[in-house]
């Protein structure tokens, strides 16, 4: 009688403890990131819906192409120009095709620039955004001929220019036709300029090298995101170069913006609403 009172007591406890046990929750991928700045862990769609800027303490995370014309434009509705445009391999560089295979699929894009038309606060504007997704944006022959059609068709249909600047700078797997991209833009620049055209240059993190010794540098008014970095050469190669130590914040935007080589630092939150004044102001 006692064994069978304790085997009954035995299955009562494991039935309760089968139905106390806490089941293990597992969390879907992507619905959380931790921010690299202040390591808070945010929810993904706070993120998205904060353009990619931390809550918790403004850091600004990486944003795609699309995306940030998602926001910009009036409604979120803009045209995409040549799309169809891709890199070949001029010089025969080895492995080169597979890299741009690989970078195609991986981000649905033929090259690093995007150029798109339309409205932002009712002003048509052409929009150039480069995205370093696809092979850190580096300035390729289709990345160079794509920003020179669109400075070319800013000024033809006599519309502002804004270019959104985020590269690693010439692409050596196209040797010369890559550094013949840097005179090439600027020379449509000043075309631009002459037809005395609106020209916007912001610089996003981070833009260096060729972009930046080239149109990156040469809006009529240069804006940058906080703490974008923006230089030619890195600061490492800087130092071991000039065999001295660079002031604290060298190449952010902050210290460009004390030293007169940006005119303003402008949180992404307030992108559409001043670029949308600049643009009133010069029409």
């Amino acid at each position: 009688m006692w064994k069978k009172r304790k085997q009954q007591l035995q299955d009562f406890r494991r039935y309760l403890n089968k139905d106390n046990k806490v089941k293990k929750q597992e969390v879907p991928d992507g619905l959380y990131q931790a921010c690299p700045s202040c390591n808070s862990t945010i929810r993904t769609l706070d993120l998205k819906n904060h353009l990619q800027v931390c809550p918790q303490c403004g850091h600004h995370l990486f944003i795609d192409a699309y995306a940030r014309l998602d926001a910009l434009f009036d409604h979120g509705k803009y045209k995409e120009y040549y799309t169809s445009m891709k890199s070949g391999n001029p010089l025969g560089f080895p492995g080169y095709e597979e890299k741009l295979e690989k970078y195609e699929y991986k981000t649905g894009l033929h090259d690093g620039v995007v150029v798109a038309g339309g409205r932002i606060d009712h002003m048509r504007t052409i929009v150039v955004v480069m995205d370093h997704r696809f092979m850190m944006a580096s300035m390729g022959s289709v990345a160079g001929e794509k920003i020179t059609r669109a400075i070319e068709m800013a000024t033809r249909k006599k519309l502002p220019l804004i270019i959104f600047t985020s590269s690693g700078g010439a692409r050596m797997q196209e040797g010369i036709f890559s550094l013949m991209q840097m005179g090439k833009t600027c020379a449509a620049l000043k075309r631009h300029l002459d037809a005395g055209l609106l020209y916007i240059s912001y610089l996003t993190h981070p833009t260096t090298g060729g972009v930046t010794a080239s149109f990156a540098m040469l809006g009529d008014i240069n804006i940058a995101e906080p703490e974008a970095l923006v230089g030619f050469a890195g600061p490492r190669v800087i130092e071991s170069t000039m065999k001295t130590k660079l002031p604290a914040g060298f190449q952010r935007a902050e210290f460009l913006e004390d030293h007169g080589f940006v005119d303003m630092i402008v949180e992404r939150e307030k992108m559409r609403d001043t670029l949308a004044l600049l643009l009133r102001m010069h029409a």
